[in-house]
């Protein structure tokens, strides 16, 4: 009923509804709608109500409430349903937990906060409290396992776009999962999968964005490397907005790879790309190397050229840039 009763608010603006109106559709008792109202009011909706006149809905909070998300979403099947969470561990281990119970191909889990948001090599994923858009979504693609990774690079570019429709910035991608804003990292993503031998039974990919954390957010040790999208243009940002055209922009690309092929999508990430052409260091958990970022290849694997000539397979790493 609050969700209708929302609904209700939001078409009637900027005029007043009237608690007999709201009655008559949901058929309950005026007390029952005041109830209700005063359960949006505690989740942060300004609702001002006025006798004779009903209520009117002044002021919708940014949280990334499943209502919120889904009003003007335009997608086909990502995020029509979505589980909410105010605080949770990792939203990707919720999401797998929901694949493997069988949860409906783009079920998005959402969240205001991460406790213990993952990144690539087991490192953490600092996450500033209703400042971030954490979430995640669950694919089962008719892929061969090899060739999860082009779903990272789907997301990547998606995110890229979405980033520069919402606030006009222009983010560049990092191999393999990251999003720079004049060299700093402002997005993480981390693509988990449960497969067989050539078959994927599910995939769920996470997205962690710095959007409206402040300097003093982010802990000391990482604020030289780290920003957010306030801190590069000096405003706040919708993150429900930045969520559902990410959406949109994913479910775009994800359909042309299905008809099309991964060349249209890796072409476009290239064009989006700051981590080609250019000297790097790949880091591993126990290995490095330097050399000359030079391509990637159907898969999305890096390919680095070596001082010695050898062009090596990179499939995974933590990617440096290097100045020349």
């Amino acid at each position: 009923m609050k969700e209708i009763i929302l609904r209700l608010l939001k078409e009637r603006r900027p005029e007043y509804i009237s608690g007999e109106e709201i009655c008559r559709v949901l058929n309950v008792s005026r007390t029952a709608v005041w109830k209700h109202i005063q359960a949006l009011r505690e989740k942060g909706y300004e609702i001002e109500a006025r006798s004779r006149a009903g209520y009117f809905l002044t002021g919708i909070p940014d949280r990334l409430f499943p209502e919120e998300i889904g009003d003007g979403l335009t997608t086909r099947f990502l995020g029509r349903s979505v589980c909410y969470c105010d605080s949770v561990s990792s939203t990707n281990n919720i999401a797998k937990e929901l694949a493997a119970q069988g949860a409906a191909e783009g079920t998005l889990v959402v969240a205001e906060e991460q406790t213990g948001g993952k990144g690539r090599l087991g490192r953490q994923w600092c996450s500033a409290k209703y400042k971030g858009s954490f979430f995640s979504f669950i694919l089962y693609p008719p892929f061969a396992p090899p060739e999860a990774n082009i779903v990272t690079l789907i997301s990547a570019v998606a995110l890229a776009t979405a980033i520069n429709n919402v606030t006009g910035v222009v983010a560049g991608i990092k191999w393999p999962n990251d999003l720079l804003l004049d060299g700093k990292k402002i997005c993480g993503i981390l693509t988990e999968l449960s497969a067989e031998m050539e078959r994927i039974n599910y995939l769920v990919v996470g997205v962690g964005v710095n959007v409206n954390q402040e300097e003093s957010d982010f802990p000391e040790e990482v604020r030289a490397g780290a920003t957010s999208l306030k801190i590069q243009t000096g405003m706040e940002t919708s993150r429900v907005k930045l969520v559902q055209v990410f959406l949109k922009e994913f479910e775009k690309w994800y359909d042309i790879s299905l008809k099309q092929g991964f060349t249209p999508v890796l072409a476009r990430w290239k064009e989006m790309a700051v981590s080609l052409n250019c000297p790097v260091r790949i880091q591993m958990p126990n290995s490095s190397w330097e050399g000359w970022a030079e391509d990637i290849d159907k898969d999305g694997a890096l390919l680095l050229r070596l001082p010695g000539g050898e062009l090596k397979r990179v499939i995974s790493g933590e990617v440096s840039l290097r100045l020349v």
